[in-house]
C-alpha cells in the first residue's frame, strides 16, 4: 500500500508516536495496545500535515482530524475522513468522506462514536477510495 505524499496527495501523516517520544509530558497518546487494536466503526484522530496556498505562497499546516476505521489489512488501517479540513481547497483529495490509510503510530487519540453514526458514515460511498 502506498502512503500519502505531499506531491501526489497534498498531505502526509505525522507520527504521533514520534511526537509523544519527543514531548512525553505534553503530548499524550493512547497506549500502543489501544492504537493497535482498533476495530471497524471506532474513531482515530490523526495528524495531517497539509500543503496549501496562502496569498499564492505554498504553506504547510497541521490539522488533527478524525477518521472512522473501515477496515484493516495487516498492520494498516483504512479509515474514512470524518472531519472537514480547514486548509484544503475544492478539488483537493483531502475532504470529508475520503479514504485514508494509517498505522498505529499515526494515532494521537481514539474514540467510540455511536454505532448508528459509524454505520451510517461507513455505508456512504467513499468520496474517493485510496489506491
Amino acid at each position: 500500500m502506498r502512503w500519502p505524499e505531499y506531491d501526489r496527495d497534498g498531505f502526509e501523516l505525522l507520527s504521533a508516536g514520534e511526537r509523544h517520544t519527543a514531548n512525553p509530558g505534553t503530548f499524550w497518546i493512547p497506549t500502543l495496545q489501544v492504537r493497535s487494536s482498533l476495530r471497524r466503526g471506532q474513531a482515530a484522530k490523526l495528524l495531517f500535515d497539509i500543503q496549501f496556498q496562502e496569498d499564492g505562497r505554498p504553506m504547510l499546516g497541521t490539522e488533527r482530524m478524525w477518521v472512522i476505521v473501515s477496515r484493516r489489512d495487516g498492520d494498516v488501517y483504512v479509515g474514512v475522513l470524518d472531519s472537514t479540513p480547514r486548509t484544503t481547497a475544492p478539488g483537493d483529495y483531502l475532504q470529508t468522506g475520503v479514504e485514508v490509510p494509517f498505522l498505529p503510530e499515526h494515532v494521537c487519540d481514539t474514540g467510540n462514536p455511536p454505532e448508528e453514526y459509524s454505520n451510517w458514515r461507513l455505508e456512504q460511498p467513499a468520496v474517493q477510495r485510496w489506491t
